[in-house]
This record gives C-alpha cells, sequence and structure tokens, in this order.
C-alpha cells in the first residue's frame, strides 16, 4: 500500500496556529517560530490561534502556560481566539483512538526504552521503532498502544522545504499512541487538534518535520484534512546546539522586545529597514504584516546564528 498526502494549499479559510509547551518560557528560537507562523496568518488575512500542548504533566511547569502568553503580549502577539489547552480534552483523544482500535489500527506494545535502545535505527529524523510488538498479541491493559502503519512511501509539498518523501517503514515505523501510564501521544493529540481548530496552515521548525510525516499519517488514517506545512530552519547556537529549552536557551524578555522581534525578522530573510531598529513591536509588527514573504526563506534544515543568543 502506498500512502500520500498531498498539503497544496486548499481554498478554506487561513487558520494558523502556536502550539508551546509550558515547560519553560519562550526563547529566541520560540519566538522566531511564533513570529513566522503569526506573520504567515496575518499576511493572508487568516487568524492566528493558540494551543498549549500541555497533555505531559510531568514536563509542564506551575502557571509557565500564563508566563508564556505574557511573553507573547510583551511581543505584540496577538492571538484571535481563547488558547486551547490539551489537557481539556483528553476524551476526545480517547474518542479517536477507539476509532482506530475498532479498525484495528492499533496494538500494544510492552517495550521499554532500555529494551528498544539497542534495537532502534536511526533514520533520517532520527530513532525508529523495529515493531517487535506488532504481531505479538499482547493485551492492551498497562501497555502502550502504537499505530500499525501501512507500507509504501509518503510525500508531500512543504511551502519552504520543497517536495519532502519518506519510506514508511524505513523512515517513520509504528509509533505511540498512548503511553503506557495513559497519556496520549503527542502526533495523536497534534492530528486531533488541527481538525478540531479547522488548522490549514502550519508554520514550525524543521525539526517537527519527522513529527508532520506521523501526523499526516494518522490524518489520513482518521479520515481529517490535512493543513498544509512550512518548515523553518531550526535555530542553532555557535556549537551548532538547537536553541532550546532543553540546551538552556535563554528566555526572551519584555525590555528587549523591539530587539527580540528586529533579530527574528532578519533571521527570517525579511530585511526590515534600518528606521524601524529599536521600533516598538506594533510599527514593526505592522511593517512586517506588510511586507512578509515566505518565499525568502532558504531551504535548509539549520541555521547558525552569528552570536549567542
Amino acid at each position: 500500500m502506498i500512502a500520500t498526502a498531498e498539503t497544496t494549499p486548499a481554498p478554506r479559510p487561513y487558520r494558523g496556529r502556536f502550539a508551546p509547551t509550558p515547560s519553560g518560557l519562550l526563547h529566541l528560537g520560540s519566538l522566531y517560530t511564533a513570529l513566522a507562523s503569526y506573520l504567515d496568518a496575518r499576511c493572508a488575512g487568516g487568524r492566528w490561534l493558540l494551543r498549549i500542548d500541555d497533555l505531559d504533566v510531568q514536563r509542564c511547569q506551575p502557571g509557565m502556560a500564563d508566563s508564556i502568553l505574557r511573553q507573547l503580549e510583551q511581543h505584540g502577539l496577538e492571538w484571535d481566539e481563547a488558547p486551547r489547552y490539551q489537557s481539556r480534552y483528553r476524551e476526545l483523544y480517547e474518542a479517536r483512538l477507539k476509532q482506530l482500535r475498532e479498525n484495528a489500527e492499533v496494538y500494544a506494545c510492552d517495550c521499554s526504552r532500555s529494551d528498544q535502545a539497542s534495537r532502534l535505527r536511526i533514520a533520517l529524523d532520527g530513532p525508529v521503532y523495529d515493531g517487535r510488538c506488532r504481531e505479538r498479541g499482547l493485551r492492551e491493559a498497562q501497555h502502550a498502544l502504537r499505530l500499525r502503519t501501512p507500507e509504501g512511501s509518503l510525500s508531500f509539498e512543504d511551502a519552504i522545504q520543497g517536495r519532502v518523501t519518506r519510506e514508511i517503514g524505513a523512515d517513520i515505523g509504528d509509533f505511540v499512541l498512548r503511553r503506557r501510564d495513559g497519556i496520549i501521544g503527542y502526533h495523536l493529540a497534534c492530528a486531533v487538534d488541527e481538525a478540531e481548530q479547522g488548522i490549514s496552515h502550519v508554520v514550525r521548525g524543521a525539526d517537527l518535520l519527522g513529527s508532520s510525516f506521523c501526523q499526516l499519517l494518522l490524518m489520513q488514517t482518521l479520515g481529517i484534512r490535512p493543513p498544509s506545512y512550512a518548515h523553518l530552519p531550526v535555530l542553532q547556537d555557535a556549537r551548532q546546539a538547537k536553541l532550546s529549552k532543553q540546551n538552556h536557551a535563554p528566555a526572551i524578555q519584555a525590555l528587549q522586545a523591539a530587539d527580540n522581534l528586529w533579530r527574528c525578522l532578519q533571521l527570517l530573510q525579511q530585511n526590515p529597514p534600518e528606521d524601524l531598529r529599536g521600533a516598538a513591536p506594533a510599527p514593526l509588527l505592522n511593517w512586517a504584516v506588510a511586507h512578509w514573504r515566505l518565499s525568502r526563506i532558504t531551504a535548509r534544515q539549520a541555521l547558525t546564528l552569528e552570536t549567542p543568543a
């Protein structure tokens, strides 16, 4: 079976989104992604939504979601609808999981991380599960649940990276839909949320390209219309380490909002005029919306900052 996914921009209202995890404050890499998503939506006359990915309670810090919202407000990024908190929609995700189970698209897996460590294949987007439990017929209770992926390949047209293709078995594999502790997997929650929020366009980092393939597979299986994708080059520091909370990237500060936005516009290759350097967020964003061109962004996986962020 060959799986295909065509994500050519569809004739429907533009609805974009930014979906941070409240495990720490936003850093420059987060703002860079949020700004690109925001500008693409505003330039198209569309709506820009927020989703708080807070299903994994062990990773989330109390009060962090509110702090993230304040950071966005301080940088002039205004959303159009009430933020969607994933933790409030567990029953919805379970209903979609039930649909997959009824169609025999799911199997139980008892492999621990240590069990998998010696067997995982490293593919284009990271480790791939070897399918050890696929035909074991384990009972679901107290086990992780995985998607039984089809054979073949999956392709889509990315607005920045161009045509991208993955072999499903070799590059994607059977991924987790629900963890053994009962927490719904990121890919299932995200795929369902895109449908529920009517998301038409997703602008995010190239480090999530592999996630997009997993989510497209789920959307195809669940009969969900997929969004169009644009994967930005990931920001990395001088050591070529991705700017991330795990790598202790410093949080963006309100007092540097103008400089942060200016720097992100440069990194997004939008070339803001010199006379707007240091301007307040509102006029800078007004200029950026009017002059936004996604096509200016060079197709590459990563972008190294010239100076430490």
